[in-house]
């Protein structure tokens, strides 16, 4: 940009269509602080309207989660698959954006962790609530909610709790105002940052790809504390494998940290 180019992009005009914050989180979002960028409305418009499915989500959760007591949340043992990989999640992403943030620098892939979490949040709301977040009043939103388990709505409390923190040096003025509406008199600049679970946040099934001669020709998927030798086993017992390997002679077997298994063939 420049004014010899007349190409300019007035800040007054950007803030009044969209608002500070959606400014504030397309340039943290668009690249890490080093890049250089094109400026793009559209890109603009796509922050808007992330902070706009968030509200959303909130709003459809609010009457059930903000009627919390702040008590323990349920056992893990007491959830079900879908709330245990919600929970997961919640806790992947607290990693992964304190990473990006404190170790990494990379602002953009910090917003990128959360939109994932709202992706999932969406999804999980969709399984457990006829409609899914939708424009629908205040009272139609605490009826579609009432019924749910208490597992249910503790995992859900805690995913927007967490979300609302991480999103608040993004989208300052909207997380507070996201803060208030969760039932908190005390502002975000009060509370601590979101603290992860380590063994909450690791997954207890992974993928790992199988290759042979250096293309992959299957996929395992496994337990996340198989051990190396198991893992070698399943690779040379997989089907999808096995026609690959059948009548050949295995000159080495290397499982590269639990991630994937390569097996040299001749």
């Amino acid at each position: 940009m420049s004014k010899s180019k007349g190409n300019v992009v007035d800040p007054d005009t950007m803030l009044q269509k969209f608002g500070a914050d959606a400014l504030r989180l397309y340039v943290m979002f668009v690249a890490p602080p080093e890049k250089e960028v094109e400026w793009s409305d559209a890109g603009l418009e796509g922050s808007y309207r992330f902070l706009a499915r968030v509200w959303r989500l909130l709003e459809h959760w609010r009457g059930a989660v903000a009627r919390g007591t702040g008590d323990a949340l349920a056992a893990w043992g007491s959830l079900d698959a879908s709330e245990r990989a919600m929970r997961r999640k919640t806790h992947d992403t607290i990693r992964r954006v304190t990473a990006d943030i404190e170790e990494r620098q990379q602002l953009n892939t910090a917003v990128s962790a959360m939109m994932e979490l709202v992706n999932e949040l969406y999804a999980f709301s969709e399984r457990t609530v006829t409609g899914g977040p939708t424009r629908r009043s205040e009272d139609e939103e605490i009826a579609a909610v009432h019924g749910e388990r208490r597992e249910t709505v503790d995992v859900v409390r805690e995913a927007l709790e967490a979300l609302v923190r991480l999103l608040s040096p993004f989208a300052p003025h909207t997380a507070e105002e996201m803060w208030q509406r969760l039932g908190y008199t005390d502002t975000l600049t009060a509370v601590s940052w979101p603290a992860y679970d380590a063994a909450v946040a690791r997954a207890e099934e992974i993928v790992v790809p199988v290759q042979v001669n250096g293309k992959v020709r299957g996929r395992l998927t496994v337990s996340a504390d198989v051990s190396e030798d198991e893992m070698e086993r399943l690779a040379l017992a997989d089907q999808a494998v096995s026609s690959y390997i059948a009548g050949k002679t295995i000159r080495k077997v290397v499982v590269a940290k639990g991630r994937l298994v390569s097996l040299v063939v001749q």
